[in-house]
């Protein structure tokens, strides 16, 4: 039966729930605002002085990684056909932070680094530097654009707000996270994390063991009942391309996904970054591993309980909004449930957890973004040595100009539906030329610019094919008939990265030859 959200969400928004909201964001600003005071310069602004303890910065990597998505998605995921198969991608996870830690980290502390796409300057100079970092921002923009306005969807419908109201959210929203940033940079953007992170994940955890006990049976009677449904499946070896998901597109797929995530993105190496040390940096890595199993399995698990607690009260209305452009019915499963079953206070400190989950990510984009734009753009280029404080000021006004233009973005794509899909897919597609492009400086380091530059952009090029045309209505039969096959997402940055390392290879050869044959002649 298909339900419409029915009435107000305001009326399941108690006063006492307003309360912890209204307290939540006013500590948060203000604790932002503090741990982020004596700003001096671009090393202050974007390095956090290479000062922060490497146990917040692991703790700011998994909050920059996890949005108000994962609080909402992932138990979707688990209330649905998916059931806890969503594992076997987060060992790829794993995997892929402790190979970082091992040999990429060290990198890194060689020099004053500000971003990855430095590592390709001192390799091959700044075209390749500039074609990696703008591949980035391209990609982090609409990125970080899309992700604002699917989080705002959850949050207005909860808040009460309609459809039209959607752009005040977005102001609210973004205006929130773009205040401690503005003022205190990565240093505050840091610390914020980390506590944001403590809080989804005690939200997390208590959702986890509330919603069993308005069961019968308590929680052992939801784990019998979920087994019984076959819901606590979660092993698939059988390899597949296509359907999700499977042990090889984890231990594959998933491990080169968050090598270029978390090795090649500023989202995260900006975070490795503020740490004081080597030894430190990998600290911070191998603790977001230890910390993502648990938390994407006590999200998986709570979607679980969801479906316990559903199946038990079979005629108790789910009034579910339409689904909306990159958002399915199920995502509002959770979010009704905490309006709907939850008593007020801890209603309103669940929706806490899903605002710290939400700002984390937001802030974590303005800073990298306006980092990569001033050190990769502005100061590379600059002819004139400007003083440390007009450095800064330059930083702030970046950082506010990016928080207009993920305003603008996440507008755009509440306009424009297949916006919305292509941004989406547009990190996966960028983030195997990222990471080819990293392995070349890090190890390859042969030839000039422009093997790496035509491989890079090889690998955009191919990936974005391999995306496109199976969709498209006039290649989609083509496809179907020559490759049989629809590529799914966690695949797609091992095939771009094996692009673009092939091509670049192939380009340097090609360039050997053609210099070597005057010579010859």
């Amino acid at each position: 039966m298909a339900h419409t959200w029915v009435g107000s969400a305001m009326e399941h928004v108690g006063f006492s729930d307003w309360l912890v909201i209204g307290a939540y964001l006013a500590g948060i600003m203000a604790f932002g605002l503090w741990r982020g005071r004596g700003q001096t310069s671009t090393r202050d602004y974007f390095l956090g002085s290479r000062t922060m303890p490497w146990w917040g910065v692991g703790f700011s990597i998994v909050a920059t990684e996890t949005s108000a998505l994962t609080f909402i998605g992932v138990p979707a995921m688990a209330y649905g056909s998916d059931n806890l198969t969503f594992v076997q991608i987060v060992l790829g996870y794993v995997i892929a932070r402790i190979i970082l830690a091992v040999v990429l980290v060290p990198h890194y502390f060689k020099g004053e680094v500000y971003s990855p796409y430095q590592l390709l300057a001192q390799a091959f100079g700044p075209a390749a530097r500039r074609t990696a970092a703008g591949l980035f921002l391209v990609a982090g923009t609409l990125a970080a654009g899309v992700r604002v306005y699917v989080t705002c969807i959850p949050l207005q419908l909860m808040l009460g707000f309609g459809p039209e109201q959607i752009v005040p959210v977005i102001v609210l929203f973004v205006g929130l996270a773009l205040t401690y940033t503005f003022f205190g940079g990565v240093k505050s953007a840091v610390w914020v994390e980390a506590v944001q992170f403590l809080i989804f994940l005690a939200g997390g955890l208590f959702a986890l063991f509330y919603i069993p006990s308005l069961t019968a049976g308590g929680l052992g009677g939801a784990f019998q009942q979920a087994a019984a449904g076959g819901k606590l499946h979660w092993f698939n070896p059988a390899f597949s391309l296509a359907r999700p998901f499977n042990l090889w597109m984890g231990l594959i797929g998933a491990t080169f996904m968050v090598m270029s995530s978390h090795g090649a993105d500023q989202l995260i190496v900006q975070r490795v970054l503020t740490c004081r040390s080597v030894r430190d940096g990998r600290k911070a890595l191998v603790l977001s591993a230890v910390l993502i199993l648990p938390l994407f399995l006590i999200f998986l698990l709570t979607g679980v309980m969801l479906w316990v607690y559903y199946q038990q009260f079979p005629n108790m209305p789910i009034p579910l909004p339409e689904a909306r452009p990159g958002v399915s019915k199920n995502d509002y499963i959770f979010p009704i449930f905490i309006l709907t079953a939850m008593p007020s206070g801890l209603k309103g400190a669940l929706l806490v957890a899903i605002l710290a989950a939400a700002m984390s990510s937001v802030s974590a984009a303005l800073s990298a973004l306006s980092s990569v734009v001033t050190m990769d753009f502005y100061k590379s280029m600059a002819r004139v040595q400007r003083t440390a404080a007009f450095e800064l000021r330059l930083s702030r006004g970046v950082t506010l100009g990016w928080g207009a233009l993920l305003m603008t973005v996440a507008f755009l794509t509440s306009q424009v539906e297949s916006v919305l899909h292509a941004a989406f897919a547009l990190s996966g597609l960028t983030s195997g030329a990222m990471l080819g492009g990293l392995i070349l400086a890090v190890w390859w380091r042969r030839g000039n610019a422009g093997p790496v530059v035509v491989g890079m952009i090889s690998g955009l090029v191919v990936m974005s094919a391999v995306h496109a045309l199976p969709r498209l209505d006039w290649t989609k039969a083509w496809w179907d008939r020559v490759v049989g096959v629809t590529v799914f997402w966690p695949w797609y940055t091992l095939i771009g990265t094996v692009v673009t390392l092939t091509v670049a290879e192939l380009v340097r050869c090609l360039q050997g030859r053609l210099r070597a044959a005057p010579s010859a002649a």
